[in-house]
């Protein structure tokens, strides 16, 4: 534990600590804090006696030394408390925090007490869409450009867990939603801002909500990076708010400095000299803007050949990546590249959003770090063949630590066309599918081929 993460732990005990939303944003908060020793009470508005979910997720903090206010008039009783741990999920504006602050408390989240304890430098993506692919971008071009890095989803873990395990020469890359950036009160060191649109999943107005994405830079220094979307208008003229350096990407003009698209390539222009980094029709998953908005800010760390190299590198991976068909806006994805799990991990952190998984290997190999992928990744995990318990267990475990609280469904199928008619029946519109053997037939290279072949038969024969 670093001296910083020790003292503030050590400073909490003595404090009397509320956690507002029992969700997935917290649940792993309290589980660790739990762990550290600490009493505290958490607030849900689900009733225990009506929800299944919130059952289980008592039942996983029962060890703890934790009191437990329920049902929806629970925020009422927020009172006396000195430290209060906010959902992301809940309005920071709501009455009951507003009195808790006049009487003396702090009312925070787990990112922002992240942001103050990292160790090492950060950068962050916000925006309504691409977040997620556009940090997986740049981490990738980071890490093959020889960084020592760490991607930081959430919710997911901890995130203040997290600070035992990074050193200060690491480079944090995470997604913030704009949920988590309304009270944030410092900047990463490098803030990239994908797009704008209103978030359903708190109550803002628009006002509010530039004014939350706004803190993402509002506490940069002068030698930081703000990365802004030159298409977006509203964007575009954050730069004479920024305290920091900026520089924008766009899909439709060249810039004199910053990523563009000129003709089919992705490129980035400095010092009145263009570099050519990737073509355009190499890119199989995600849009042109993610990779633009990556570029711009990986700049930061490295030079412009290093990104090409490690571009065309990630690219490597994607292009093994086929879309087989789409129906009924399910769009069915076949991984050419299916030899052994960490080809599976590489193909599922290709995509931006939690997806449906059908894997089928067969051979005596480990999951243990693709079931950490993929416990971060799949929303729904079919399982075909000989490896089925032996990838169940593995993902369970990973549920059963640290990823608790992710919610993934798990279908057991006897065949590989049972699977594809249960995703035809299971799926909704806007979920994507990947069909990505995880282990190496007995019989060879051929029985993957074919097994590969008779899955896009099945998917193509879908009405």
């Amino acid at each position: 534990m670093t001296n910083e993460l020790s003292a503030f732990i050590e400073n909490i005990k003595s404090k009397r600590i509320a956690i507002t939303g029992l969700d997935a944003w917290n649940i792993s908060l309290a589980e660790y804090l739990g762990k550290q020793g600490l009493q505290f009470t958490v607030f849900d508005i689900s009733h225990e006696d009506f929800h299944e979910d919130i059952k289980d997720k008592i039942e996983k903090l029962e060890d703890y030394d934790i009191g437990f206010e329920m049902g929806q008039d629970c925020l009422k009783k927020l009172t006396g408390f000195d430290i209060i741990f906010r959902s992301p999920g809940l309005n920071p504006n709501i009455t009951e925090f507003i009195e808790a602050q006049k009487n003396g408390a702090v009312l925070t989240t787990e990112t922002e007490v992240f942001m103050d304890l990292c160790p090492a430098e950060i950068m962050a993506v916000t925006g309504s869409s691409g977040t997620n692919t556009t940090s997986e971008i740049i981490f990738n071009i980071l890490k093959k450009a020889g960084h020592s890095c760490q991607l930081v989803r959430s919710p997911g873990p901890s995130l203040i867990s997290l600070i035992e395990k990074i050193k200060n020469e690491d480079k944090i890359v995470m997604e913030l939603k704009s949920c988590q950036l309304t009270t944030l009160k410092k900047s990463p060191n490098v803030a990239v801002i994908n797009s704008v649109a209103p978030n359903p999943d708190i109550n803002l107005t628009w006002d509010e909500y530039m004014e939350a994405i706004k803190n993402i830079f509002r506490y940069q220094h002068e030698n930081d990076l703000l990365v802004l979307n030159h298409d977006d208008s509203v964007l575009r003229d954050l730069i004479y708010e920024s305290p920091s350096r900026t520089v924008y990407f766009s899909k439709n003009s060249e810039l004199e400095t910053g990523a563009f698209l000129r003709g089919d390539n992705l490129c980035y222009q400095e010092n009145g000299i263009i570099y050519e980094i990737l073509n355009k029709k190499d890119i199989i998953l995600g849009d042109i803007e993610n990779y633009l908005a990556a570029i711009a800010a990986a700049r930061y760390y490295t030079n412009a050949e290093a990104i090409y190299e490690a571009a065309n590198n990630i690219m490597g991976v994607k292009s093994k990546i086929r879309l087989i068909k789409e129906v009924k806006d399910v769009k069915y994805y076949n991984d050419t590249d299916f030899s052994n799990p960490s080809h599976t991990m590489d193909a599922l952190n290709s995509f931006d959003n939690r997806l449906i998984l059908i894997t089928s290997g067969q051979g005596e190999v480990s999951y243990e770090d693709l079931s950490q992928v993929m416990a971060e990744k799949v929303k729904h995990l079919i399982l075909v063949g000989q490896t089925a318990s032996q990838l169940e267990t593995a993902l369970m475990r990973k549920l059963g630590g640290k990823y608790r609280g992710i919610d993934i469904r798990i279908t057991h199928c006897s065949t590989l066309k049972q699977a594809v008619d249960c995703v035809s029946l299971s799926a909704k519109p806007g979920d994507s599918v990947l069909f990505s053997p995880a282990g190496i037939s007995k019989d060879g290279q051929n029985s993957l081929d074919e097994l590969c072949a008779r899955y896009v038969k099945y998917v193509l024969e879908l009405e």
